[in-house]
């Protein structure tokens, strides 16, 4: 355990940064499970639906810094282009 008051407050912030990290991929990740539901079910309208859900919580994860830009725009593109082969 740190000693120096610095050094607790710096581990509080460290503790609460990596639960909102957290927070922040599980969304992501629940929004890309939810479009491939959606996909496997057929369903265009759903899944066009999700898609625009998990670009938007994509995109505020990358501007948080919790993803990479190059590992978003993968993710993005890959849901994208199964959406659009369902139509």
């Amino acid at each position: 355990m740190a000693n120096i008051k610095s050094s607790k407050k710096a581990i509080k912030v460290i503790a609460k940064k990596t639960l909102a990290d957290h927070d922040f991929k599980a969304r992501v990740k629940n929004s890309i499970k939810e479009c491939e539901k959606a996909i496997l079910a057929k369903d265009v309208d759903a899944a066009t639906e999700a898609l625009k859900k998990v670009q938007k919580n994509i995109d505020k994860a990358v501007s948080k810094g919790v993803l990479k830009k190059n590992t978003a725009d993968r993710e993005k593109s890959r849901l994208n282009s199964k959406v659009k082969d369902m139509k």
